[in-house]
């Protein structure tokens, strides 16, 4: 298949399924397997995407850079680069989503993708639909022409808190220390502004998981993601990250924000 994929594919009926004129964004798929790659461009045109492709990780950064995506679909096995090599040169220049395909089955290879900076993790084998719901999610959390590497200028008007030494600036998605920004991605800061949409309130982890992945926990394991989510934002915005005083951890349940309250200088506005 041609570097930065086609224009028309045929589907499973062998009709010939051709790229939307106002597609909705622009998907780069990444796997190695033709088949694989097929069936998910096809699905993913028919659902009204805009669709390239890659089939390793050096083709996979190339095509990134020539085409902008609004979101890429990674499998983790590749060759040249693998998937976990390519997270990690794109979250070096971009917050652009990030679902990872792995047919690992350990949690820790699923764990070491979230904590590069993916967005979310579907195991081989997977429905193209729950794909398609998962993708989705993301592009609506975060609105259109979000996934540039610098957040939208926007007018600074209400919704800035003060937590502690901390400026979160919803209207900007932007976090800042002592006037220095820290860098979040999409999903951190959305995850961050749950916590503190009501400030003391436990939130479970699996309200968390539909609210920002937009699926219930089916086993276990998909609670990770939050755990390993919190884990990064505590890791940026922590004094110290084993001895949190931002974000709590209540056991069994969920996480809780600290209220407002207990700040002196906190504010919002």
């Amino acid at each position: 298949m041609p570097r930065g994929g086609a224009s028309e594919l045929k589907s499973d009926d062998g009709s010939v399924v051709k790229a939307p004129k106002n597609p909705k964004a622009t998907i780069l798929v990444v796997d190695d397997e033709p088949a694989v790659l097929r069936v998910l461009m096809t699905r993913l045109q028919l659902a009204g995407y805009r669709v390239i492709s890659a089939e390793n990780g050096e083709q996979a950064i190339e095509v990134f850079h020539d085409e902008s995506p609004d979101l890429v679909v990674l499998d983790v096995m590749l060759p040249k680069l693998d998937g976990f090599a390519v997270c990690r040169r794109l979250r070096a220049e971009s917050c652009v989503p990030i679902i990872f395909l792995t047919a690992l089955e350990a949690i820790s290879e699923r764990v070491a993708g979230l904590d590069l900076g993916a967005d979310d993790y579907l195991s081989k084998p997977f429905s193209p639909k729950e794909l398609e719901t998962r993708i989705a999610t993301i592009l609506r959390r975060m609105g259109p022409g979000a996934a540039v590497a610098e957040p939208r200028e926007l007018p600074v008007g209400q919704g800035v808190m003060r937590l502690g030494d901390l400026v979160v600036d919803t209207n900007r998605r932007q976090v800042s220390r002592a006037g220095d920004r820290i860098g979040l991605t999409y999903t951190e800061f959305s995850l961050l502004e749950l916590l503190f949409r009501e400030p003391g309130r436990v939130v479970p982890r699996a309200e968390i998981l539909e609210q920002l992945w937009g699926y219930p926990p089916r086993r276990a394991a998909d609670l990770r993601v939050v755990d390993v989510y919190v884990a990064r934002l505590r890791g940026k915005l922590e004094p110290d990250p084993r001895n949190p005083e931002l974000i709590l951890t209540v056991r069994g349940i969920g996480y809780a924000s600290q209220r407002l309250g207990e700040f002196p200088s906190a504010i919002a506005s």
